[in-house]
């Protein structure tokens, strides 16, 4: 995130919308939100950081361990960035098991500094996957394939990961980046309690892709009948990634649930 980019949250006039990327590997801020990140910006003042544990921000995360605490620390990190920009209160905006974890930990932390939130893919709440993507073959042909599983059909999106694969490979193969990943996956038995979702008042819209092969809509429905005030919009024709299968559907979803 540039201080061009902060400098504009701390003047603008839109309400701040914090945009918490995805969890697969290699993955950073700028290229998750790039299909929707311009036409965002028209509505909110954006921000998008790397996530603990991606991008820029694998040092200082050795020794977290478990789903729960990476969510919190994550969130814990945001928290610490608002208030460095003076940032009272902010619509959240989380992609799947990173970004969605870190917004539902974020609204059991701190749920006065937050209006509203969407989350999608379920946020995380699903099952842990049974192997850890990628990193058993990190090559490029496994990053695109590990990519292709995210959009509905990826022949309609062939160049674009292409791109991606190339990026993501020389991000998920930095130092420090695979053993960070694979402590988000870890089975771990003790660690901070699960966020309880019965006690999070803040609006939130859960987005999640008709079409989705990482996580089924299930997960997403059994989210929203937990949170006291939550909606479920199923996006047809749409993959895991939502806002690359579906991008002015998505825009359009999540202008008119945080301008409500």
């Amino acid at each position: 995130m540039s201080a061009t980019s902060e400098d504009a949250v701390r003047t603008g006039v839109h309400p701040v919308l914090v945009l918490l990327h995805g969890g697969g590997p290699g993955v950073d801020a700028e290229s998750n939100w790039a299909s929707v990140r311009s036409r965002l910006s028209g509505e909110f003042s954006c921000l998008a950081p790397d996530l603990l544990g991606f991008g820029t921000q694998i040092d200082g995360s050795a020794g977290i361990e478990g789903p729960r605490a990476w969510a919190q620390a994550r969130a814990q990190r945001i928290l610490d960035m608002l208030d460095r920009l003076g940032l009272e209160r902010v619509h959240l905006l989380g992609n799947s098991a990173a970004g969605g974890a870190a917004a539902l930990a974020l609204l059991s932390l701190a749920p006065d500094r937050i209006g509203r939130a969407v989350v999608m893919g379920g946020a995380g709440t699903g099952p842990l996957p049974p192997v850890v993507p990628f990193y058993g073959d990190p090559t490029k042909e496994s990053m695109r394939a590990t990519l292709a599983r995210l959009v509905a059909d990826e022949s309609t999106h062939g160049e674009l990961l292409d791109e991606l694969a190339e990026i993501r490979l020389q991000q998920a193969l930095r130092p420090g980046a695979e053993s960070a990943f694979r402590s988000m996956f870890a089975d771990v038995a003790d660690g901070p309690p699960p966020v309880d979702l019965t006690k999070m008042v803040n609006p939130v819209l859960a987005l999640h892709g008709a079409r989705d092969r990482v996580s089924p809509v299930e997960v997403s429905e059994r989210l929203v009948d937990a949170l006291p005030n939550a909606h479920l919009q199923v996006v047809a024709g749409a993959g895991h990634w939502i806002h690359v299968d579906r991008p002015d559907e998505f825009c359009r979803l999540v202008g008119e649930f945080l301008n409500a």
